[in-house]
């Protein structure tokens, strides 16, 4: 469902929330060299039992930890031990030592884990990665992607990272909808952000910035990690299923109850509420460029 009638909110809600990434999960450094990439040995503790193989896009690092979120939105904190196996495929990609191929877990990065547990705790044994994959993150970590590098202005937005809420035109906004304390997508809702999608594909220079919502049913504290639950879970599909450039997706973010597109009074006011808008942004600084 389209709507753009909500553009004064949007930017009001840009000002609040920016896309500054929390210190304990800040970007890493990166270097890397000519040679290969392999680190050693899988976990023998004998406390550990095998654990769930996770895929998914880390989405979060802190110290020796890193978050991934799978294609569903599940989120899992994993620990990165000495022993960890961390490997590319395809190629070589020049992290010859253990600490390099640690600073190769960069956010956005799409990884396959297969861990040990122990308790509710999860032990990377082993980290694969693909190496074109590697190679993206690592520019747009570097800021060096070549595609933008004609124009700083169109860099700087597409790296983002809001500023004055005044230097942004709002394009158009997808909403889509979901069921009473539900995050799962429903096959409508998957046409239409793959066609929000193409058509912010179609426009120079485009972000997106997705952001979650909910009705009144439920406690603030609920309704909070249901809205990020369900934007992270529109994020997800936009990237893997859509083929939307994680570069140019802004942090998304959950609002709970707030800003409602009607009366939660009513049932049919309810259902327009638990919704996830998708906006369309383009820098005023290179609209039309």
């Amino acid at each position: 469902m389209r709507d753009t009638s909500t553009s004064l909110k949007v930017l009001a809600l840009l000002a609040v929330i920016g896309t500054a990434v929390p210190a304990s999960l800040s970007a890493q450094e990166l270097s890397a060299d000519e040679n290969g990439l392999e680190t050693t040995v899988s976990d023998t503790s004998p406390q550990m039992t095998e654990g769930p193989e996770i895929e998914g896009i880390i989405s979060a690092r802190s110290g020796d930890k890193m978050q991934v979120t799978a294609s569903d939105g599940t989120q899992s904190v994993i620990q990165i031990q000495d022993d960890t196996r961390i490997v590319g495929k395809g190629g070589f990609l020049g992290l010859a030592s253990k600490e390099k191929a640690a600073t190769s877990l960069l956010n956005g990065l799409p990884v396959s884990v297969k861990t040990m547990q122990s308790g509710s705790d999860l032990y990377a044994s082993q980290i694969k990665f693909r190496n074109s994959d590697f190679k993206t993150a690592a520019m747009i970590h570097n800021g060096t992607d070549q595609r933008f590098a004609e124009q700083t202005a169109a860099t700087e937005a597409l790296r983002g990272r809001m500023g004055d809420i005044d230097k942004y035109n709002i394009k158009g906004t997808t909403n889509v909808n979901f069921d009473t304390g539900k995050a799962a997508l429903s096959p409508e809702a998957k046409n239409e952000l793959c066609a929000a999608a193409t058509e912010a594909e179609g426009m120079d220079n485009a972000l997106l910035l997705v952001v979650g919502y909910t009705d009144s049913t439920g406690s603030q504290e609920f309704n909070q990690r249901l809205s990020e639950k369900r934007a992270s879970r529109v994020v997800n599909y936009l990237q893997q299923a859509c083929h939307w450039k994680p570069y140019r997706m802004l942090t998304p973010t959950g609002m709970s109850e707030a800003d409602p597109l009607a009366s939660n009074d009513t049932a049919e006011g309810k259902a327009q509420n638990r919704r996830v808008a998708v906006n369309i942004l383009v820098s005023k600084a290179v609209d039309g460029l």
